[in-house]
């Protein structure tokens, strides 16, 4: 009879009931997953918006990262039930089911463990300056803050890991780390190469999630993809994570839908509004916004939220410092929602795989501007204007490590090839840039229009420019 006392259902909108092993009935030593859950690292997640600002735009979409690493702990596990029977195909020295599963659950529940207040934007505008990215931070706090407790799980609802098996943060920190040159001296089993694919290929525990949370929250669309159909389809083969010609449509619609949830949603005009005023308040009051490099300040990282910045940043109106206080009042002005730039005109850019996105124009926001001012009216040339590139990858490029994630199986002929052999797969473009124009006013927005047409023209030849 299942031992219902050692676990602990939690509903969620997305997938229903997410199961977790219980606190109760523990043996000595050993710690459960629900203690993973409630440690400080990651109750910290409930106040980090898992929309970064797009939750000023779509009032109904103020989940937290805590709902999404629960959902991706449960993809964990609906990926493993469908692939790990193919996976010891392939690979035979694999450990035991509940070890790969215990393993693949607590990188999911740990994926974003690193991430600061507004998420990404927090790495582009702050992390970086340490060469860190919440993913490398994250891998710091698995190791150095949850290690100990991590190497005492001991089973997940669907099994009991055996008696010599213990979880290695290792590992944990290698499948939630992208593909790099670092890579090369890597020493880790094939069969964790291959489940990395989970985590940094097309599709992926935590995409899968957040496509169809980040769809349902916003009002985007209740159903974005077929989940169940993209699942049945996949399974390892000896090149990696293969998908049957049959799911292919299937990923293809998910790539879809995740780069018009780009575009309707992370890139939203209002949204990258708000990211321009906010990247001038990291420029200009980054002392304000933290002491330094998290890693010399991992307690004062624990506390460091959404909740604390936006709190922290208004209170800094009220300081004594004549510099820290219009700060603060430009934080309170954000906090209402007083956006100062508007879009005046924009433009979508797309490459394939014989365009050279690396020798476009539209790799520098700051070069764009200064361009599109030489194309203005000498009297307007010193308008406050701002350009924003936007970028979304719909498709890795035909070679690089992050290409070898994912394959086609042809049941034609029995054998597994690149996905970029897919005619189908092929007609996803490589990528795509939103280059968008704001300004204060909309005074000259036919002006900017004109200009920016005029830019872009040696670059839209063939199918690369939408307008």
């Amino acid at each position: 009879m299942r031992d219902y006392n050692n676990e602990t259902l939690s509903h969620d909108p997305i997938h229903g009931y997410i199961t977790f092993t219980s606190a109760v009935g523990l043996e000595p030593g050993e710690v459960a997953e629900q203690q993973i859950i409630d440690h400080p690292w990651l109750q910290r997640m409930r106040q980090i918006h898992q929309l970064q600002t797009a939750f000023f735009v779509y009032p109904s979409a103020e989940h937290s990262r805590f709902q999404h690493v629960l959902g991706v702990m449960y993809m964990a596990s609906r990926a493993v039930a469908v692939l790990f029977d193919s996976l010891k195909e392939v690979c035979p020295e694999v450990p035991s089911r509940p070890y790969v599963e215990s393993l693949m659950r607590m990188a999911g529940l740990l994926h974003d463990v690193g991430h600061g207040p507004f998420g990404h934007f927090f790495d582009e505008h702050y992390l970086s300056q340490f060469d860190l990215t919440h993913e490398t931070l994250g891998a710091i706090i698995i190791r150095d803050e949850l290690g100990d407790q991590l190497r005492c799980i001991r089973r997940n609802p669907y099994g009991r890991l055996a008696a010599h098996e213990r979880l290695d943060t290792d590992q944990i920190t290698f499948l939630i780390t992208r593909p790099g040159d670092q890579d090369r001296s890597e020493t880790q089993p094939r069969w964790l190469y291959l489940l990395r694919s989970l985590f940094c290929g097309l599709y992926t525990v935590d995409n899968m999630d957040f496509v169809l949370r980040d769809s349902y929250t916003t009002g985007y669309n209740t159903h974005a993809f077929d989940l169940e159909r993209l699942l049945h389809y996949s399974f390892f083969t000896s090149d990696g994570l293969t998908v049957h010609a049959r799911g292919l449509p299937t990923l293809v619609r998910f790539l879809s839908v995740r780069a018009e949830l780009f575009r309707s949603v992370y890139f939203h005009r209002t949204v990258r509004a708000l990211d321009l005023e906010l990247a001038d308040l990291f420029r200009d009051g980054r002392q304000y916004v933290f002491p330094g490099d998290p890693r010399d300040h991992l307690d004062r990282y624990l506390r460091f939220t959404d909740w604390s910045l936006l709190v922290d940043g208004a209170r800094s109106a009220d300081s004594d410092d004549p510099n820290q206080r219009e700060w603060g009042q430009r934080w309170r002005s954000f906090l209402a929602r007083e956006v100062k730039w508007r879009m005046a005109c924009e433009r979508t850019l797309f490459f394939g795989p014989t365009d050279s996105e690396r020798t476009s124009i539209f790799q520098n926001a700051s070069f764009v501007e200064m361009e599109l001012r030489k194309l203005l009216p000498r009297e307007l040339r010193d308008i406050p204007l701002r350009v924003d590139l936007a970028r979304h990858v719909h498709r890795p490029p035909t070679r690089g490590v992050t290409s070898a994630q994912n394959y086609l199986f042809d049941p034609a002929t029995g054998q597994t090839r690149p996905l970029s052999d897919s005619e189908l797969y092929r007609q996803l473009p490589i990528s795509y840039r939103l280059c968008r124009v704001y300004v204060q006013n909309s005074t000259h927005d036919a002006l900017l229009g004109s200009a920016l047409d005029q830019l872009i023209a040696p670059e839209g030849t063939d199918d690369k420019t939408n307008m």
